[in-house]
């Protein structure tokens, strides 16, 4: 009986893990949708592996981008990170998902994975809001 119990509160204990990363995923602090792309784009990989952002979103428009720790040279990421943090900010969010954005020269791959992470949080964003 004590084992059933205590197994039954192990995988309860999980199920609530599980779902507080999801919770992590996207949460609303004042009115502005914060959307972590660090779990949902852990495949993105720019050159040397994952570049999370944080996509801050409000009244249906791109407030900014974060960029989270990643493991990118800092070089080359302070490259991405010159020509890229600001290019969707102020957009509507149907014209952010669609906005042509250009790698960077010589930073190709971390900017691609940007890119890509900014659009899979627009993605999310439109679908679980």
């Amino acid at each position: 009986m004590i084992f059933k119990r205590a197994i039954i509160i192990i995988v309860g204990v999980l199920a609530l893990q599980g779902f507080t990363t999801n919770n992590d995923t996207m949460i609303k602090e004042n009115g502005v949708y914060i959307i972590n792309t660090t779990t949902i784009g852990k495949d993105i990989e720019g050159y040397n592996g994952p570049t999370p952002l944080k996509v801050y979103i409000k009244n249906n428009k791109v407030e900014k981008i974060e960029f989270l720790k990643n493991v990118e040279s800092p070089k080359y990421y302070a490259k991405v990170k010159k020509e890229l943090q600001d290019k969707w900010n102020g957009l509507k969010v149907k014209n952010a998902k669609t906005l042509q954005v250009d790698a960077v020269t010589g930073a190709t791959y971390s900017s691609t994975a940007v890119i890509q992470n900014v659009q899979l949080a627009i993605d999310y964003y439109q679908s679980h809001k």
